[in-house]
């Protein structure tokens, strides 16, 4: 986390945030101006009168985390007031007047406070204090799984009672059908009440308390049944989009394809990562628009690159075009780094597209 304001309101905790500063140079320090230094200006240290209380508003709008050396019974009067979410509220830290206790108090996990406690411990040398049962347990944090690969939670009504699930260690299902292999990050196995399982098929004949789904495939109605009724849904970002068209082919007109294309085949829009084409397509404004609507990433190869991809119906026309022998099938190939192709392609109206799942 690099958007931190760290705040002090003592002579110690002044001297603390400064030399935390040092190690931490994106972070702005703020202290009252009864302990200006005089080098404020230089270091862009801001200073402020009264009570702290007054500024804590627009740090909640301007930083994704805020480090407090301050009462921690001060500190949570104080923010009580300005809470709102615990998806937009800031990471908020305190750290004790001499530096020996780091506490995560507000915004654990989705707000990065568990992260930044132990990052500032280390800094410090002080002890971490993180009373989140996920993190205190070594397990499964359900709000956040994935996110440090890009998973989006698009089924998140159950995360309160599947977290529960998991924390007490009752029987877990995890389906993983897609997405990133090495999530477990911790030095022990993985829990025996915890089962892996390559298929919603597979998982829908098992006893369990709660579900895990990990999928670019859109599920069933009997698969939503079983599976969500105390379940929580993740998208990775893992199918990936060869795409070829025509000079001057509307954004519109790609997306309808796309659509159109990943519902035939029962995916999921969400878990696309990005676009691949030729380098002749690099400029094209409707290949453009629709990364940029849906915040997918683009890449592109050049005719040898692609050539170099072997491909099941090579075109002699394409070639006399483009120089390559394909298009949206070898450059979904070279960008997803799949072995295979989900969908090998596709022409409609000025669009052909390829889809891999890496």
């Amino acid at each position: 986390m690099e958007n931190i304001a760290l705040v002090a309101i003592t002579k110690h905790g002044v001297q603390m945030v400064r030399k935390l500063q040092e190690s931490i140079q994106t972070a702005d320090v703020y202290y009252m101006t009864k302990f200006e230094h005089g080098d404020e200006k230089e270091k862009g240290i801001y200073m402020f009168e009264g009570s702290v209380r007054l500024i804590l508003p627009d740090l909640f709008k301007k930083y994704d985390g805020i480090v407090m050396v301050i009462s921690l019974g001060a500190v949570v009067r104080m923010i009580a007031p300005i809470l709102k979410d615990k998806k937009t509220d800031p990471a908020v830290v305190v750290v004790d007047d001499k530096g020996q206790f780091v506490i995560s108090v507000l915004s654990g996990h989705i707000g990065g406070a568990n992260e930044l406690t132990h990052e500032l411990s280390e800094h410090l040398q002080a002890t971490p204090v993180i009373t989140t049962a996920s993190d205190v347990n070594k397990t499964i944090p359900v709000d956040i799984f994935g996110r440090e690969f890009g998973w989006i939670v698009e089924y998140e009504k159950k995360v309160t009672p599947v977290s529960a699930a998991v924390v007490n260690e009752e029987p877990i299902v995890i389906v993983q059908e897609s997405g990133e292999r090495n999530w477990w990050k911790h030095n022990k196995p993985l829990p025996s009440q915890m089962k892996v399982v390559s298929s919603c098929k597979e998982a829908m004949m098992l006893d369990f308390s709660a579900a895990l789904v990990i999928t670019h495939r859109l599920l069933t109605e009997d698969e939503q049944s079983m599976l969500l009724q105390n379940g929580v849904l993740y998208r990775p970002k893992s199918v990936y989009l060869g795409i070829g068209c025509n000079r001057g082919t509307s954004a519109t007109e790609i997306n309808a394809v796309i659509d159109e294309t990943l519902y035939e085949l029962g995916i999921s829009k969400t878990s696309v990562k990005g676009i691949a084409t030729i380098d002749l397509k690099k400029d094209e404004e409707g290949l453009l628009d629709v990364c940029e609507q849906n915040k997918w990433t683009f890449q592109y190869f050049t005719p040898l690159e692609l050539n170099a991809v072997p491909i099941s119906n090579p075109s002699e026309t394409v070639f006399k075009y483009t120089g390559a022998y394909g298009v949206s099938e070898p450059a979904v190939l070279l960008a997803s780094g799949a072995k295979q192709l989900t969908l090998e392609k596709k022409k409609s109206g000025n669009v052909t597209i390829s889809i891999a799942v890496k």
